[in-house]
């Protein structure tokens, strides 16, 4: 039944924050808890996907974030980091996509794909050269979903919370010649 309603991309609003933040929690918690739940993952996963988080955020003016909609219900989000560098380019205007989050029923319709490229086309619009991220190398979805887009692997960085080190792969593509949203 949900693959029969199209789907809409809109900027978020302020009202967005509690779906912003469960939507955001689902999503992490679906990903990044593979083995279960414990202590630190809860922690981060109240401090950074949180509607007070999402309220913080949506209130930012160098943060962007986009939702995708199906029937009224929302299925997917982009946060982009308009003001983050990449250290290894600090020459570079870049941006960063801090989240693509797709809820599991609605993967694989391209949702993720045109979300993305909208914040690509909204990082160039702001004056970034690169979109960059970092994907966790337990995400074999995120390990080839990037590369398919065009990003290249730009090599390992590690994702560190509460004194745990994890590996990422760190991906980035050029965005200037985006044509604007």
């Amino acid at each position: 039944m949900t693959n029969a309603h199209p789907i809409t991309i809109r900027p978020a609003q302020a009202d967005d924050a509690l779906c912003l933040g469960v939507l955001s929690t689902q999503v992490f918690l679906h990903t990044y808890t593979l083995h279960g739940i414990r202590p630190a993952l809860a922690r981060e996963a109240l401090a950074n996907h949180s509607v007070a988080r999402y309220e913080a955020l949506l209130a930012d003016p160098d943060k962007t974030i986009l939702v995708a909609e199906c029937a009224g219900h929302m299925v997917a989000l982009s946060l982009v980091d308009n003001a983050a560098r990449l250290e290894t380019r600090p020459d570079l205007a870049a941006a960063k996509l801090e989240h693509l989050y797709v809820q599991e029923p609605f993967t694989g319709r391209g949702i993720g794909r045109d979300l993305l490229r909208q914040a690509e086309k909204g990082a160039a619009a702001r004056g970034a050269e690169m979109l960059w991220l970092t994907a966790w190398v337990g995400n074999a979805r995120a390990l080839s979903f990037y590369p398919r887009c065009g990003y290249d692997d730009l090599g390992e960085t590690m994702f560190t919370f509460e004194g745990e080190s994890h590996p990422n792969r760190l991906f980035g593509k050029r965005v200037r010649h985006v044509a604007p949203a």
